[in-house]
């Protein structure tokens, strides 16, 4: 059966400020592959409606022109990744930063892993006056969509020039998409398009709470190719050399049926005179990097819900948030160009929010299940997080808050303590069992 897609009558948007509230779908009625923006709701993935969204036929193996497949095992990328020698330490506990959101973070009582009690007490508090940092401003201020002068850095920035001349139809329809993007953008993503060279375009996307991509950066570079609209953008992902998702190759290949990349219906499709650049962004968002995307692989989707599935989802995810931290530090080192100041402040106003995240993870938190707060509401059947991503979290975020630090945030040069003498001995015998076989 295939999954239900939502027509999509044109226009798509209505003219109006983008802080305009769009309506609700019930995103169980079916699992889309293709996005109706007009109806997607604008808001971190961290609830169980569209955390669980799968594009599942937009996975898999991918064939390419000269009948060769990309790899698609979705745990072949974990393979090599190599080991950060360095002292185990974990971060310190913060008080919560808000008092929003305490119905979610109930939990079982016989987790095995504390929050932070703060987050649901219900004694009252004084007021305290909070004056924004300047990072805090520009981030406020920051246009989600805007146009620039050039992308020397971009990459496909050789695939044309300023001088080349374009149809009527490809400029008014990038033109189009330039409003759509301006007025609909969620806050979640951000555009940058090129005013010289209106082939290229910029965008990031925040990862969502809830998933193991949260307080991430993601970004993309897309490209218009002379046949647009009739054929979808180009779109390739900064990866790192990190392959952090089963549709997000270590090359940047970016794999999605509405991009062309991979088999769907005609209604998951890139169509003409229906599909925007704002649809792509959110079909990305919302059916890539979302809560579980070890079954974004087609063969592993059939398997969600079962007891083997489920833990090898586990394992998956847990892999990606380890990934994610690197994503983070290579982001901090290189930022891409027209994003410097961007990345820079939302890692200063993210950096106790990601401390406090590897913080319960490393006191054995479940992967995702983090939310401003506290601890989400989580089945009673997960576990709690493995031995080796309790270690290697805290090991990492030594790197982590390094980086964090040369950002400006002092506060957590001095704030790491050492993981528990369990917990380092427990990884100590696993390595030791390893290396005898």
């Amino acid at each position: 059966m295939e999954p239900d897609v939502v027509e999509i009558a044109p226009p798509l948007f209505p003219s109006g400020s983008r802080t305009r509230k769009p309506r609700k779908v019930n995103l169980w009625a079916g699992i889309p592959e293709v996005i109706d923006v007009e109806q997607y709701e604008f808001r971190n993935v961290s609830n169980n409606n569209n955390a669980n969204l799968a594009d599942k036929k937009n996975k898999g193996k991918e064939a390419i022109q000269d009948g060769s497949f990309y790899d698609h095992n979705p745990f072949s990328h974990f393979a090599d990744v190599e080991e950060v020698v360095m002292s185990t330490t974990r971060p310190w506990g913060f008080p919560s930063s808000t008092s929003k959101g305490t119905s979610r973070s109930r939990r079982s009582s016989s987790r095995p892993f504390n929050r932070d009690a703060s987050a649901s007490s219900s004694r009252p508090r004084a007021a305290v006056e909070v004056v924004p940092s300047a990072q805090a401003n520009f981030l406020r201020d920051f246009k989600r969509f805007d146009t620039v002068e050039g992308f020397s850095d971009h990459r496909y920035v050789s695939m044309g020039n300023a001088s080349k001349q374009h149809s009527r139809t490809w400029v008014k329809k990038i033109q189009a998409d330039w409003k759509i993007l301006e007025n609909d953008l969620p806050e979640t993503i951000s555009v940058r398009a090129c005013e010289s060279r209106m082939d290229l375009m910029r965008a990031v996307i925040v990862g969502a709470e809830g998933t193991p991509y949260h307080d991430g950066l993601f970004f993309f570079d897309i490209h218009f190719p002379d046949t647009y609209p009739s054929v979808p953008p180009i779109v390739h992902y900064h990866s790192g050399g990190l392959r952090i998702n089963p549709n997000l190759y270590n090359c940047g290949k970016v794999c999605l049926s509405l991009l062309g990349t991979w088999n769907g219906n005609t209604r998951e499709k890139w169509l003409p005179q229906e599909s925007t650049v704002l649809q792509l962004l959110v079909s990305i968002q919302a059916l890539i990097l979302n809560q579980k995307p070890y079954f974004n692989e087609p063969a592993y989707g059939r398997t969600k819900g079962t007891a083997s599935g489920e833990a090898h989802s586990k394992v998956y995810s847990e892999n990606v948030f380890i990934l994610s931290l690197r994503t983070m530090v290579y982001s901090m080192r290189k930022p891409p160009k027209h994003f410097e100041e961007f990345v820079r402040s939302h890692y200063f106003e993210r950096a106790y929010d990601i401390v406090k995240a590897a913080n319960a993870y490393i006191d054995g938190a479940p992967v995702g299940s983090i939310v401003k707060g506290g601890v989400q509401d989580i089945e009673e059947s997960s576990e709690s997080g493995s031995t080796k991503f309790r270690t290697e979290v805290a090991s990492f975020m030594k790197t982590v808050v390094e980086e964090l630090v040369k950002l400006g945030v002092k506060e957590l040069e001095d704030k790491l303590k050492p993981l528990p003498n369990a917990l380092t001995n427990a990884e100590s015998n696993r390595k030791r069992s390893r290396s005898s076989r």
